[in-house]
């Protein structure tokens, strides 16, 4: 499966959903069925992508992830169905998946698996002809880097806690890894610009999106106007985007547009919601950029997401900063 999501907490969530604005009942019906895959109702998840793609709207990965999903209620012929259109019109390419996917292990006995294979092959190989391949493969390497310590953000939190010279040791890895990266990638979009999928991949073109969604304030602002154009021009995802902004607006002050950031208050047990404008209409914001409902999105956290405690916790939490402010 494509995951719709990779989160790291208290950094970032993306969400990788074609760069093109998808109609709003599109979106829902996609994200509707991604929440049925979560909860392992496989069926259903398969019939709700079905009824999706009657809006006469889709994408390669939605289509990849709903052939997962019948792969995994054992109907082959409609798994087959999703995955040649992925491959035939869409052009999936992302061959190093498929092979190792193990939604699709019922597809490896059938005769049409090894020939499905082939073509997505042949279009990773015509596609990366196209690339640009010393930065190309540059961003591959900043990638591993930029990943390689947030994916043990749980594991030490879950065994050392967040207040251990363990996470304090990782977060220090984290800082000296994005600093260097963020010197590279400056210098990647100084010459060339923001780099588009068709230019770089899709892995490429996120890698340019994470360094910068982990820079200091200056840099995103700095790159925020870039990255507005790049969506307008097709060369990065409006849900991207939207985290960026999210991230800016906090850093500057201010409330978070989408709800994409995710904060532990200092001696809470649990994750909150950083705060966030207009809760009551976030999910018509989420929607129009591509992004799943946020209570979807925050039970990555264990936030049971409720918008009338939200708001009275959200009222005290500012009561409480002004306060404060007044104290001194």
């Amino acid at each position: 499966m494509l995951k719709n999501v990779v989160f790291f907490f208290c950094l970032l969530f993306i969400e990788t959903t074609a760069f093109a604005q998808m109609p709003v009942k599109y979106t829902e019906l996609i994200n509707k069925a991604w929440a049925f895959y979560v909860a392992k109702d496989y069926k259903n998840s398969a019939l709700t992508y079905s009824t999706a793609f009657k809006t006469n709207a889709w994408t390669s990965a939605d289509r990849y992830n709903a052939a997962c999903s019948w792969a995994l209620v054992n109907n082959a012929d409609s798994s087959f169905s999703q995955l040649n259109r992925a491959v035939h019109q869409a052009k999936y390419s992302n061959y190093d998946h498929i092979v190792e996917d193990t939604d699709l292990t019922i597809l490896h006995t059938d005769k049409r698996w090894e020939p499905l294979l082939a073509l997505v092959k042949e279009n990773r190989d015509k596609e990366q002809s196209k690339f640009i391949q010393p930065v190309t493969r540059q961003l591959d390497t900043i990638y591993k880097e930029d990943q390689s310590s947030r994916l043990k953000i749980s594991e030490i939190q879950q065994k050392y806690g967040n207040d251990s010279k363990e996470m304090t040791a990782l977060w220090n890895l984290m800082g000296d890894k994005d600093s260097i990266n963020l010197i590279k990638i400056k210098a990647i979009l100084d010459q060339y610009g923001w780099l588009g999928a068709a230019e770089v991949g899709q892995q490429g073109n996120t890698t340019l999106f994470l360094v910068i969604q982990h820079a200091d304030l200056a840099t995103q602002q700095h790159y925020l106007p870039i990255m507005r154009e790049a969506v307008k021009n097709g060369k990065a995802a409006a849900s991207s985007l939207a985290l960026l902004i999210d991230r800016v607006a906090l850093g500057e002050g201010k409330k978070q547009i989408y709800g994409s950031q995710i904060s532990m208050l200092i001696g809470a047990k649990t994750a909150t919601v950083s705060p966030l404008e207009d809760p009551d209409n976030v999910d018509k914001r989420r929607a129009s950029v591509g992004l799943n409902p946020i209570a979807d999105y925050v039970k990555q956290w264990n936030i049971k997401w409720d918008v009338e405690q939200y708001k009275k916790d959200l009222q005290a939490l500012e009561e409480k900063k002004a306060g404060k402010k007044l104290a001194l």
